[in-house]
C-alpha cells in the first residue's frame, strides 16, 4: 500500500473541490496579490479546515495522514493551501498543551469556521531562525501579561482572528538554559488590533499575505497561556514536527504537478518533427525528479507513522522536509526548462507555481538548518550554530 492510496476519499472529495479553483482563479489572485477569500471559505464550508479538530469540539477527528493528504492533493491540483495550511499544524499546541477552558473556547468555533486560527508568530527581524534568542517579552502584572516587541514573516495576521505567539516571559540571563523562560499564548486578535497591536503587510514574490507584528503592551489574559509559563519552546516543538509533515505533504503535491505537466507538455509538444520528450536531455530531469518525489514521499510516510504512534519524530519530520522541498524545486526547475519560453507565460501557471516552490528551501524552516540538526543531533557532530 502506497502513501498515495491513504485517505482515498478524502482525497477524491478535495480534488473535486479544487475543479471549482482553476489556474485563472490563482493567477487573478496573484495579479492583486488577494488573499484567495473563496477558496479558504469552501474548505472550511467541507470541513477540511478543522480535519484534525476532535470531533467532541466539531471536528473530524481524523489524523494527521488525513491532514497531509488535504494539503498534496491541494497543490497536486494547482492551488495553494499557503492561505490556511497554519490552522492545522498550530492545532498540535493547542490540541497537546491547551487548556481544557481553551479547548471549549476556541475550538467548536473554529471547526465550525466563525473563529481562524491562522497566525503563528515566532521569528524575529534580529533572531530569524535562533528562536532562542527572541526579544519579544512578556511580563506578568496580576491576571495579564503585557506583550512588546515585534514578529516578522507571521502570515495571515490579516485574515486571522487568532494568533499563536512565541514571547519571553523570564529574560535570557535568568534562566539555566536558552530554551527555558519562553511562553505560549493564544492571542485573540480582534481585541487588540489597531490599538496595541499593528500589522504591516510585507510584499513578496509570491501571493503569501506574509506581515510584521507590532507589540506595544499588548494585553493577554493569564488565562491565554498555552501550557506552563517558561516551557513554551517544548510545547511548540511537537507542532514545529507537525508543521515540517504537513509542508511536506505539500511539496509532494507541487512535484507531482509539475511532473505531471512537464511530462504531458513533453509527449505533446513536437520540435524538429518529434515530440521533445523523446530527446534524453528533456526525459531524465523529470525522471530524476520524480524518483526524488518518490523517495521523500516514503519518508514522508515515516513521519507520519511516527508521529501518528505518539512518537516526536525530529529527524524524521526534517528529513521529509528536506528531502521534500528539494524534490519540488528539481520538479519546477524540469517543468520550466521543459516548456521553453512557455514556462514563463502566466497562463500556463507554471511560473507561478515555480516561485510559490521556492519558499520551501528556506521556510518553514531553511535546508541548511535541517543539515546543521541532523549534523548535530543525528550524527553527533559539534554544534554548528
Amino acid at each position: 500500500m502506497t502513501y498515495e492510496l491513504d485517505h482515498p476519499e478524502v482525497r477524491e472529495g478535495v480534488a473535486r473541490l479544487c475543479l471549482d479553483f482553476p489556474g485563472t482563479y490563482w493567477q487573478k489572485c496573484d495579479r492583486e496579490q488577494a488573499y484567495p477569500s473563496e477558496f479558504v471559505a469552501a474548505l472550511t464550508q467541507a470541513g477540511y479546515l478543522a480535519a484534525l479538530v476532535p470531533e467532541e469540539f466539531g471536528g473530524l477527528s481524523l489524523p494527521i495522514s488525513a491532514g497531509a493528504a488535504i494539503l498534496e492533493e491541494i497543490h497536486r491540483a494547482g492551488c495553494n493551501a499557503g492561505a490556511c495550511h497554519a490552522q492545522m499544524y498550530t492545532m498540535g499546541t493547542v490540541l497537546r498543551h491547551g487548556s481544557e477552558d481553551q479547548k471549549q473556547r476556541y475550538l467548536p468555533q473554529i471547526a465550525e469556521g466563525s473563529l481562524r486560527l491562522q497566525a503563528f508568530g515566532v521569528t524575529e527581524p534580529t533572531s530569524g531562525t535562533d528562536t532562542t534568542a527572541l526579544k519579544c517579552t512578556a511580563r506578568r502584572e496580576g491576571d495579564t501579561y503585557f506583550v512588546n516587541g515585534q514578529k516578522i514573516w507571521t502570515s495571515r495576521a490579516e485574515y486571522s482572528d487568532l494568533l499563536l505567539l512565541l514571547a519571553r516571559t523570564t529574560p535570557r540571563d535568568q534562566v539555566a538554559k536558552k530554551t527555558d523562560g519562553l511562553s505560549v499564548f493564544l492571542v485573540d486578535m480582534r481585541e487588540v488590533r489597531g490599538k496595541s497591536l499593528t500589522i504591516r503587510p510585507i510584499r513578496t514574490m509570491m501571493n503569501h499575505a506574509t506581515t510584521e507584528l507590532f507589540f506595544d503592551d499588548m494585553p493577554v489574559p493569564d488565562a491565554n497561556l498555552v501550557g506552563e509559563e517558561g516551557k513554551g519552546f517544548r510545547h511548540i516543538l511537537s507542532g514545529m514536527n507537525a508543521e515540517r509533515i504537513l509542508v511536506s505533504a505539500e511539496c509532494i503535491g507541487d512535484a507531482k504537478w509539475f511532473i505531471e505537466r512537464a511530462s504531458r507538455y513533453a509527449s505533446d509538444r513536437e520540435v524538429f518533427g518529434r515530440p521533445i520528450g523523446q530527446n534524453q536531455g528533456i526525459q531524465f530531469p523529470i525522471a530524476r525528479a520524480y524518483s526524488q518525489m518518490r523517495a521523500a514521499e516514503l519518508m514522508l510516510r515515516e513521519a507520519i507513522r511516527l508521529y501518528e504512534a505518539g512518537g516526536n519524530p525530529g529527524e524524521e519530520a526534517n528529513l521529509a522536509k528536506l528531502l521534500a522541498a528539494d524534490a519540488s524545486w528539481a520538479a519546477a526547475e524540469a517543468c520550466v526548462q521543459t516548456h521553453g519560453g512557455f514556462g514563463f507565460a502566466e497562463e500556463y501557471d507554471v511560473e507561478r507555481k515555480f516561485r510559490e516552490s521556492r519558499l520551501y528551501q528556506v521556510a518553514p524552516i531553511s535546508t541548511n538548518l535541517i543539515l546543521s540538526y541532523l549534523a548535530e543531533h543525528v550524527l553527533d557532530m559539534p554544534r554548528s550554530y
